[in-house]
């Protein structure tokens, strides 16, 4: 019995020897033999989750990169956040556009969860199905930068592995010895591939399996949730999934809870939770989009106001366009967006701050020789960039 319902876990324990000690584990059901159906309730909530993914997605206009990177930002945001990984925005983007100034470690972790959401989310966009070396591909990339050991990077594990604990004696949960790993990952993937099964139950149902699998030594937690955005990037041919890292990352413990209703067999009250996270997403999306494009007309609107005191600066108008794609700003990357002199750059830089469009936030290191640069950032922007449970 588990909340009220009675249930029955969906797989069968081993035996396993763990240094001396003999253990369980747990080896789940494959899902190629388990009832999938869904109920009247999992199916009216797919419906709405995906209706809501699409109405978020008509809200992206022709220039949807900035956003889409707003986006892809915020799932592998939160996503690390999960985990406990979390860095300051302005860190965070630091790190991406590869400016130093001493950021953390946590920082470049994060930047590699974001940077293996867009590579799932590239790989969906194209008609090659999901293999486990797939899977493979995103957790080297997901583990650049982390202290994990080389021999654990980008390779299925060779060694038992367990969900909570210190280790297997006192885990939370024992998850499948190594040799039933292949048969597993490849049922895993040639179920993530169909084409014939709600595409929402279906990105719940594969991340479910893939964790009780746990098939690397670290890291699958947020791996899961790039098979997420990869499932619903490809069955609703999105351009840019929903950040649901975001609504999972409100309600660990509903999340939680779900993937144990899934284990024990209960698949449906899983979907009914992970659909309503889906939609929670696809809301969260359609919010950032319209706080972005309010922002940026009340920026023009500005601008607009102190014409009549000052001459019209085509670079300052075209400025206002990058802000989106860059959440920090410094002399040389304007110079060689809007191709304009270093000069012109920093007084353009320096006129958004004095209208409060931006402000100057210290110094940051060009490299190796020259002197730092003064690093701006829109606080406005930035704000929306970490509105989520993160702030």
């Amino acid at each position: 019995m588990y909340m009220g319902v009675s249930v029955e876990p969906m797989g069968s324990e081993v035996e396993v020897a763990w240094q001396g000690r003999r253990l369980r584990a747990f080896v789940p059901t494959p899902l190629s033999d388990r009832e999938l159906s869904l109920d009247a309730l999992a199916a009216a909530r797919t419906a709405a989750a995906a209706s809501e993914v699409a109405y978020a997605a008509e809200a992206l206009d022709v220039d949807y990169e900035p956003l889409a990177r707003l986006l892809l930002r915020s799932e592998g945001v939160a996503s690390s956040y999960i985990e406990g990984i979390s860095a300051s925005v302005v860190d965070i983007v630091l790190a991406e556009e590869k400016l130093g100034r001493g950021g953390s470690e946590a920082a470049a972790w994060v930047v590699s969860n974001v940077s293996a959401v867009i590579e799932a989310v590239s790989s969906a966009e194209g008609s090659a199905a999901l293999s486990v070396e797939t899977l493979c591909q995103w957790h080297r990339t997901l583990m650049t930068g982390s202290p994990t050991p080389e021999r654990y990077v980008g390779v299925i594990r060779n060694e038992q592995g367990w969900i909570g604990g210190t280790s297997p004696l006192d885990a939370y949960l024992v998850t499948p010895p190594p040799d039933y790993l292949p048969e597993l990952l490849e049922d895993l993937v040639t179920y993530a591939n169909r084409e014939d099964v709600d595409p929402v139950a279906q990105a719940a149902i594969t991340h479910a399996q893939f964790e009780i699998i746990h098939p690397f030594g670290d890291g699958n937690g947020r791996v899961g949730r790039v098979l997420v955005a990869w499932v619903l990037t490809r069955r609703l041919s999105l351009l840019v999934p929903p950040p649901v890292s975001v609504a999972i990352a409100a309600d660990v413990a509903g999340y939680s809870s779900g993937l144990v209703l899934f284990r024990l067999g209960d698949h449906r009250r899983w979907i009914t939770w992970f659909a309503d996270a889906v939609a929670s997403g696809g809301r969260a999306q359609r919010a950032l989009i319209s706080n972005v494009e309010r922002l940026k007309r009340g920026w023009r609107d500005r601008l607009s106001d102190t014409q009549r005191k000052t001459r019209s600066d085509a670079a300052i108008f075209a400025a206002l366009d990058l802000l989106p794609r860059h959440l920090v700003l410094i002399s040389q990357i304007l110079a060689d967006e809007l191709t304009i002199s270093r000069k012109a750059s920093l007084a353009t830089l320096h006129r958004l701050a004095h209208l409060g469009i931006l402000t100057q936030q210290g110094t940051v290191s060009r490299g190796t020789s020259g002197q730092p640069a003064a690093l701006f950032v829109s606080r406005e922007l930035l704000g929306l960039a970490g509105s989520s449970p993160l702030r």
